[in-house]
């Protein structure tokens, strides 16, 4: 019908009787709706009609009609319910943009509906109340279309659209069927991955719905589902991935399948099967809780005794008992069982970990000296600064040499200042587990004796979970002795915060229950380290019964420290449980009490923690612009970073406009949250927003400004980031500048340790190299914000560390001497320069300043002095050839030493020029240089290797040694192609330097050094101050007794 201007003789044909005449002009009239819809749309209720007749024969041509004029419409909800009722006349393969609307609209209506009758049915499962919603019935021409879009994208083999629909919808038979069909076709990737490496379809799909569970998947009961049939798919595959499989099993707390996984590895022939249990464990141990440990333990003992008959434990005792381990008989079948228990038990990581930190330390103390001759040492926020700045630059490094050349300073500390100094030893030896408590003997409290310092009592108790942080049953029996023994608050404290961060996550009711007895007391002081250690020991758990109990007793105590307390403890209690901490969020935001609402506001960000919740997003933005107390809106803007630390580079674009509030208190919470989520990126968006703040009105928006910094641009050089030599020196630019406030002067000492926490060696990580959460990192972040009450709790952030080495491993868990190769300059991932490198230029020389007149007089003084020298000249010469030659004719001096003159004046000023011009020179002679440097460079076993390195790290194929897995950071089992020659292991120095520390119960005044020892004795050259008691003078004299007369006497 060509030429056709108008579509009412179509719709004319609608009213006739004959139903062939309306066929006809419905056919048409899909041909050309897209033209003339607007004049179809009168005549819409006539199709309407013809749709809802029984007896009309194309009663789907008729719906499909009508889809489309509504479609045009607008009226999208029509639209689809018409192309329902279409049938197989609606196309979905046709590739117009209505079908593509359509199609997206009876997806999103599919996966509403099915999603709501999955929450339904779970609740109704698990007992939960369910709002007695009833599930809605799927219309069966939705489930057709959506049955056909899922068939044809496994036809094309688009497999991807599909399980994505399938997950949103709980589909999972679909996602099932999806990659069965994959790996029974054979399929490989079309493109190799990221390690070169081409896996088929059916693997990649598996990954992509693993990274999809672990990341994007809010719903905890459907991230379960779909790693249990992961994992059930990776066990059928010939070669599973077991270290996928490893993944799960951590979400899913499943310790019988993890203990059942790593035993039948190891009861696989081969050591390839053998290391790839032990890179298991090491990975389960860097991502678990103590309790799953433990747990996985006591399962692998079960297994063991039930499949090979003897008992691991018993044969650690045997092996305790005999002198020589190495020449036990039975070492050949037992030690891979005993090395995987060493392992979950994580005495072997923290000790290589310790190792790597004390063997590559690069801190620079010239950093250190600066700070304490800048700040007075009189007033305890600076010292206390300083004590902070100390501890992380050494976190983990054991080196303590900074106590033993500065006892003056030392001295200086009283009271709480003495607590956290005492504490700080704990984050410098953190890690060191064989003798940790041999280091603290002197300061922990003597039941022999009653003098000594109870701070420092107290802050030995701190710092002894510090040392144990994570991985106290060494110490836990101990410190709950030393925590009900004494009832000194100030002994209680420590006490209470060392026992929560040695018993983190361990759930130990009978540890909770004692905790609360003394909180019954109501101290203020040890009351807010009380709440806070039972919110560490029941981590995770969502305790009914302590939730109840806290809750309870915060509404009862009049003291607002034991209120924070306990608020910060419920947070921790329901880490991690995302919707299953709705009831409480919503209890603690509807309470009248500021503090309690700051809770609510930390179980928030300790619930969701990493999930990128947008629903969760909301509601802290609305409370970051709406609640009338600055504190719980601080907290809800710095919120945010917990939330979207998996999502970095989200966080600049959403503070932006919260960075420029009229509050500071919103500015403070923007530069923390930019801080939590950026930190170790060096994202430049996040420093961009950040300088602005360092010059902020208010000083604790410096303060948090200042340590936000540090966090993002930890770990980060020159190459890296362009900024972080100037940022660097801002820092030390504020704590040498006498007019600036303390509290920026703090934040500064603080950021100086940060940057270059643990020798240099560490960065803040709150997700394991696997992916998953890390727990104490999280946890210690959440606990240090605190330092804005309570400065001692600055010493959690150590928890946030994580080392940032690669330590390869063989067979015997032994770390063999051999060399690996970084395909990078060397330059664009090297350490910092230190501090005495960048000044140790001489010192420019100042021009002096010489007036014209002057200048001119000089000159002609130059002049005459030169002319006079070379008639002198002239005329000896003369004199000694009249006799032979002619005489000669003298030159004019003037023209020539004018120009001579000139020359002269010339080269001075190019000299001047050119040592003024040395700095440029020399960064563009470094520039040079670094352009120049060869790629790729050899890296001895545990060495530093950045995060941004690990694309870079290369095992040569000529190697004698393999890695396992992809490299790491961390632990890495690498397999030995050359069983039958003999290896060469490195020294364990650290192990060294802790046999020869001096384990005085005195307090010696020179620690005893021996050879290449010279940290050495810091701890306990420092006993007599710490311990000694602090002088507050004799009690003023009473007055005498004196009359008093009144007027009326």
């Amino acid at each position: 019908m060509p030429g056709l201007t108008s579509a009412s003789g179509l719709l004319g044909l609608l009213k006739e009787p004959d139903d062939q005449l309306r066929c006809y002009a419905l056919q048409k009239l899909d041909q050309f709706v897209d033209q003339f819809w607007a004049q179809i749309a009168d005549s819409i209720p006539d199709i309407e009609e013809l749709y809802e007749s029984s007896t009309f024969k194309e009663r789907k041509l008729a719906a499909l009609v009508a889809s489309k004029v509504y479609y045009h419409l607008g009226e999208y909800d029509e639209s689809m319910m018409f192309a329902l009722g279409a049938g197989d006349l609606f196309d979905i393969s046709a590739g117009s943009e209505y079908v593509e609307t359509i199609v997206s609209k009876c997806i999103d209506e599919y996966i509403s509906i099915t999603s709501s009758n999955d929450l339904i049915e779970h609740a109704e499962r698990t007992g939960e109340d369910s709002t007695k919603e009833q599930q809605r019935p799927i219309d069966p021409r939705l489930q057709d279309i959506v049955e056909r879009l899922f068939r044809r994208c496994f036809q094309e083999g688009d497999y991807k659209p599909a399980i994505g629909i399938a997950i949103e919808a709980r589909r999972l038979d679909v996602v099932e069927e999806g990659i069965r069909q994959a790996g029974q076709k054979g399929e490989k990737a079309k493109a190799p991955n990221v390690e070169g490496v081409t896996k088929s379809v059916a693997v990649e799909l598996m990954e992509y719905v693993l990274n999809i569970a672990m990341g994007v998947v809010q719903e905890i009961s459907l991230r379960e589902r779909l790693l249990r049939l992961l994992v059930r798919l990776f066990l059928e595959m010939p070669s599973p991935d077991y270290f996928s499989i490893g993944k799960c099993v951590i979400h899913l707390n499943d310790t019988a399948l993890a203990a059942k996984i790593i035993v039948d590895l190891l009861e696989q022939e081969g050591e390839k099967s053998r290391h790839i249990a032990y890179q298991i464990a090491f990975d389960l141990e860097a991502s678990a809780t103590q309790e799953f440990l433990q747990k996985v333990i006591e399962d692998l003992e079960k297994l063991i005794k039930e499949r090979k008959g003897f008992s691991l434990e018993e044969e650690e005792k045997k092996d305790e008992e005999k002198e020589d381990q190495e020449d036990t008989d039975d070492k050949d079948t037992k030690y891979p069982w005993k090395n995987i228990r060493s392992i979950l038990r994580g005495t072997k990581s923290i000790e290589l970990h310790l190792e790597f930190l004390y063997r590559n330390n690069r801190t620079d103390m010239d950093i250190l000296n600066k700070i304490k001759d800048s700040l007075d040492a009189r007033n305890s926020i600076f010292h206390t600064a300083l004590t902070f700045s100390n501890a992380l630059m050494h976190s983990g490094t054991m080196v303590d040499t900074f106590f033993r050349e500065n006892l003056e300073w030392l001295g200086k500390a009283v009271n709480w200042s003495k607590f956290t100094a005492t504490a700080a030893l704990g984050v410098i030896h953190k890690g060191n587990l064989k003798s940790g408590k041999k280091l603290l003997r002197p300061y922990l409290p003597q039941s022999s004796a009653s003098s000594g310092s109870p701070y420092s009592q107290g802050g030995s108790l701190y710092g002894l979970g510090l040392i144990y942080a994570n991985h106290g049953s060494d110490v836990l029996d101990y410190l709950r002795k030393e925590f009900v023994a004494n009832q000194d608050e100030v002994v209680q404290h420590g006490g209470a915060l060392g026992l929560g961060v040695a018993g983190m996550a361990t759930g130990d009711s009978a540890l909770y229950e004692e905790l609360k007895v003394v909180l019954w007391g109501d101290s203020a002081v040890s009351g807010e380290a009380i709440g806070l250690a039972m919110g560490l020991v029941m981590l995770g758990t969502a305790d009914s019964g302590a939730i109840s109990d806290m809750l309870t007793y915060a509404h009862d105590t009049q003291h607002e420290k034991i209120i924070r307390g306990l608020s910060m403890g419920m947070a921790l209690i329901m880490f991690g449980r995302a919707e299953g901490a709705d009831e409480l969020i919503s209890q603690l935001l509807d309470d009248p009490d500021p503090i309690l609402r700051y809770g609510g506001i930390m179980t928030i960000a300790m619930a969701y923690c990493g999930t990128g919740n947008n629903k969760v997003i909301k509601k802290l933005l609305h409370v970051a612009v709406s609640d009338v107390n600055d504190d719980v809106r601080r907290v809800a803007v710095m919120s945010l970073g917990f939330i979207l630390f998996r999502k970095p580079s989200a966080v600049p674009r959403m503070v932006e406009l919260l960075s420029e509030s009229y509050n500071p208190h919103v500015r403070y919470g923007a530069s923390m949250a930019l801080g939590i989520a950026c930190a170790g990126t060096g994202l430049d968006e996040a420093t961009d927003l950040l300088e602005p703040m360092l010059k902020d009105p208010t000083d604790f928006v410096r303060q948090g400004a200042l340590i936000a910094m540090a966090m993002i641009l930890i770990q980060q050089n020159d190459q890296m980031n362009s900024k972080v030599t100037e940022i660097r020196k801002t820092f030390e630019n504020v704590i040498g500048d006498k007019h600036e406030d303390a509290m920026a002067k703090f934040g500064a000492a603080l950021a100086l340790g940060i940057i270059d926490a643990g020798g240099r060696n560490v960065t803040i990580g709150l997700q394991t190299p696997t992916g998953s959460l890390n727990l104490p990192a999280i946890v210690g972040m959440a606990v240090f914000t605190q330092y804005w009450y309570w400065f001692p709790l600055t010493h959690f952030l150590t928890l946030s560390f994580t080392p940032t080495g690669l330590i390869c491993l063989n067979d015997q868990l032994m770390a063999p001497d051999f060399k690996f190769v970084s395909n990078s300059k060397p330059s664009h991932f090297d350490y910092p320069p230190k501090i005495e490198e960048a000044t140790s230029k001489e010192p420019e020389k100042i021009a002096q300043a010489i007036l014209s007149t002057t200048a001119k007089a000089m000159q002609r003084a130059k002049r005459s002095e030169k002319e006079k020298k070379e008639k002198e000249a002239a005329q000896r010469k003369e004199d000694d050839l009249m006799m032979i030659d002619a005489p000669e004719t003298t030159p004019g001096p003037s023209a020539e030493g004018d120009k001579m003159d000139i020359d002269n004046e010339k080269e001075e000023k190019e000299k001047e020029e050119k040592k003024e011009g040395e700095p440029d020179k020399k960064k563009g002679a470094d520039r040079t240089r670094m352009d120049k440097e060869k790629v790729g460079y050899e890296l001895q076993n545990l060495s530093r290797v950045l995060p941004a390195q690990l694309p870079y790290i290369n095992f040569p194929q000529n190697s004698r040694w393999e890695p396992v897995k992809k490299p790491a950071i961390g632990v890495l089992i690498v397999h030995d192609h050359e069983n039958t020659s003999e290896v060469t292991y490195m020294d364990m120095l650290s192990r060294k330097k802790s046999e020869t520390q001096p384990a005085a119960a005195g307090a010696p005044t020179t620690p005893q050094r021996e050879g290449a020892a010279p940290e050495i004795g810091g701890a306990a050259a420092a006993v007599q101050i710490l311990n000694t008691e602090d002088d507050e003078g004799e009690d003023a004299p009473v007055p005498d007794p004196f009359e008093y007369e009144t007027d009326t006497e």
